[in-house]
């Protein structure tokens, strides 16, 4: 099978797409013949060497992928031959073929197109886990979101607004910002133009929830505007720097600070997981969410879609499509 490789660690521009054999599924795994796959922040970090997860050389990244079962391992049940399924693999997302665990396998609607449907399980998984599972989000309450036109934080616009939230986007160009107005968002700031501490000065009653998938200067602002029983969630570092928050800021408004690790949450917690997913295909089939793909790669092509994934170009998610689409 064609698959992306990685023999060295570097830019996006290291992999090699090549010729690789073809996996075979274990006891409790299936095969997944891949028709697109999700290019997501953390896949250039493992690709550099700067993610928590160091795999072995040579690998194959990509996190996530939809496609059809083509096998079943051993001891499979629930999912079958031939159903149209995303999966989050980890890794193995870059090439023809992945297997990956059953649990983490999800049959799709049949009104998704596998574009959308490579996209999804990351994003909405770590947004509803963020936002449900670890914040608690109710309706009537302020969230903010920062980084709010990327892949991951147009997702939790999204589902800040179907659990009825006031949400408050933040991005830095004005056409991010109509993206998210048009995704749901009922204030903008646009921070490249605007003071964000002196915006959220104006937040009356402040910010219950704020998502951070980005880290960086504007942390600390964020953290100043939490109202009281605020929940801060840190959900990842997109600019590339790890804010230093003062933790006096929530101890005087009683507030808290998450950490975000959805896939690492996922797997420890099949069952709840999968009761997250269901929620979110009923919420895709009522039209409540729009994963919005700005742009489609073919899989020979990963490099170059990885590269406007870690440049922080993104409007939205970025998707690899496989030749047997």
């Amino acid at each position: 099978m064609k698959a992306q490789l990685c023999e060295l660690l570097g830019e996006p521009d290291v992999l090699r797409y090549t010729d690789i054999d073809d996996p075979s599924p274990g006891p409790g795994e299936v095969l997944v013949e891949v028709r697109a796959a999700g290019v997501n922040f953390p896949d250039g970090l493992v690709v550099s060497g700067n993610y928590q997860t160091k795999p072995a050389l040579p690998f194959v990244p990509g996190s996530e992928a939809a496609g059809i079962i083509r096998a079943v391992g051993a001891d499979v049940t629930g999912v079958e031959v031939g159903s149209r399924v995303l999966a989050f693999c980890g890794m193995g997302g870059y090439a023809e073929l992945v297997t990956v665990p059953a649990t983490m396998v999800f049959p799709i609607p049949d009104s998704m197109p596998y574009v959308d449907a490579a996209g999804f399980a990351v994003t909405y998984g770590t947004s509803y886990h963020g936002l449900v599972d670890r914040a608690e989000l109710a309706a009537g309450e302020t969230l903010l979101v920062l980084g709010a036109s990327g892949g991951v934080g147009l997702t939790a616009v999204e589902i800040g607004k179907a659990l009825g939230a006031r949400v408050i986007a933040a991005a830095s160009s004005v056409d991010k910002l109509a993206l998210c107005r048009d995704h749901g968002a009922d204030e903008l700031i646009d921070y490249a133009d605007e003071d964000l501490k002196t915006r959220l000065k104006e937040v009356r009653g402040g910010v219950d929830v704020v998502y951070d998938p980005v880290g960086g200067e504007h942390a600390q602002a964020a953290v100043r505007a939490l109202a009281w029983g605020g929940r801060y969630l840190t959900v990842g570092y997109a600019s590339g720097d790890i804010p230093k928050v003062g933790m006096n800021r929530l101890l005087v408004v009683a507030g808290s600070l998450h950490g975000v690790l959805w896939g690492a949450w996922a797997r420890r917690n099949p069952e709840r997981n999968a009761a997250n997913m269901r929620q979110l295909f009923d919420w895709y089939a009522r039209g409540a969410l729009r994963p919005h793909v700005s742009e489609t790669y073919p899989l020979a092509d990963a490099p170059a879609a990885l590269d406007v994934v870690m440049g922080r170009r993104a409007r939205g998610k970025v998707i690899l499509t496989s030749e047997r689409n």
